[in-house]
């Protein structure tokens, strides 16, 4: 294209999205920083040349997703709605039972341990609304007492929202490592069961043409060493949860995906459980990976776990924001990331070359300083 005919062919292009830029900040800006951000957006379309003008719609998209993600949404009345969460015990879900109930919410929390800590403290701290329900998700006829429950308690109503929270990350190592009988937990918990309660329970969902939340993780995006099973089976979860957005939009029942970065909660376990996974560990590898890798590694493995039961905030503030969003929103999204290492670690992912993506990460998840024993002697 000649020079004279990108000039001309830039002009009307630009007012276009000068034009956009205003309207979206007119309809949804929150201040400043919107603006400058439109500012910028719209000097890029009107300096740079034709040949990058994909830069300038990339800027003024920014501009609109900016804008729009934090815009104020109408938000339906959860006075009274019925919403099951799983995974009470601790954590987001335990959380999550606690806000809600105090917004009116009938809460059934489905709990692990029903005379455990978590149980016993939704008990004494929430309102008689609130039930507590033993709902181990890997067991088909907990879910279906379950089920025949809520059913006798809602009537025709039905449920309004069901949260797939419960979840276990199993033990922190190389995939070469990992049991094979903790891969199948990991996967049965995290994907298998939240498909069996989704299946279970949606056509009481279908009845309010209600919600489906389901939790997953930054992990399932993005490819975490160390956790080759947990990733999988978010993955798993989140590209299960986005067929059936697609598929569920014709009852009216909408299905959103949570994808937490790093918070600090229980789902790595405690000690006792490291230990019995490292001894079965060293018990089941054949002995040419069991020199590989060496016992002095295995072994190390679990100060990694020390070292990541601390990292991530403990404010779980972000999470329950966005599953009550996705709840009660009039028009909810499909994908939330709460936190400020979901966002940046998927762009991270997205954004960088391979090389780069994995050296940057080989420093960030350097948690254990012991190498195995092959790599050592190389």
């Amino acid at each position: 294209m000649e020079e004279g005919a990108s000039e001309v062919w830039l002009c009307p292009l630009c007012v276009l999205m000068i034009a956009t830029s205003a309207a979206v900040l007119l309809l949804w800006g929150r201040g400043g920083r919107s603006a400058g951000l439109m500012v910028v957006g719209v000097l890029l379309c009107c300096v740079i040349p034709a040949g990058c003008f994909i830069l300038a719609l990339l800027s003024v998209g920014y501009t609109v997703i900016h804008c729009t993600a934090g815009r104020q949404e109408l938000l339906l009345s959860a006075q009274g709605k019925s919403v099951l969460i799983t995974g009470c015990d601790s954590g987001f879900g335990h959380n999550l039972a606690k806000l809600l109930d105090r917004a009116g919410v009938k809460v059934y929390a489905g709990v692990l341990k029903e005379n455990g800590a978590g149980a016993q403290e939704l008990r004494r701290v929430s309102s008689p609304q609130l039930t507590v329900l033993q709902l181990d998700i890997t067991d088909t006829n907990q879910i279906s007492k379950t089920l025949q429950f809520i059913k006798s308690q809602t009537g025709e109503t039905g449920l309004w929202g069901l949260v797939n929270n419960a979840g276990v990350t199993g033990f922190v190592c190389d995939a070469e490592i990992l049991p094979l009988r903790i891969l199948r937990k990991i996967l049965d918990v995290n994907f298998i069961a939240g498909v069996e309660m989704t299946l279970a329970f949606l056509p009481l969902i279908r009845q309010t043409k209600g919600r489906i939340v389901n939790v997953s993780s930054v992990g399932g995006e993005v490819p975490f060493p160390g956790f080759a099973a947990y990733g999988s089976s978010k993955a798993a979860l989140t590209a299960y949860s986005g067929v059936l957005r697609q598929e569920l939009s014709q009852w009216g029942v909408k299905v959103a995906i949570i994808q937490p970065g790093c918070f600090r909660t229980n789902i790595l376990g405690n000690e006792e459980e490291w230990s019995k996974i490292e001894k079965e560990i060293l018990s089941s590898l054949i002995q040419e990976v069991r020199e590989a890798y060496g016992e002095e590694y295995i072994c190390s493995l679990q100060r990694r776990l020390s070292a990541l039961t601390t990292a991530g905030s403990t404010d779980t503030t972000p999470v329950l924001d966005a599953i009550t969003h996705a709840l009660f929103a009039e028009r909810p999204r499909g994908f939330y990331r709460p936190g400020p290492s979901a966002v940046s670690l998927s762009l991270l992912h997205m954004f960088c070359p391979t090389w780069l993506f994995d050296l940057v990460f080989s420093k960030i998840t350097r948690y254990n300083r012991v190498k195995p024993a092959g790599v050592v002697s190389k």
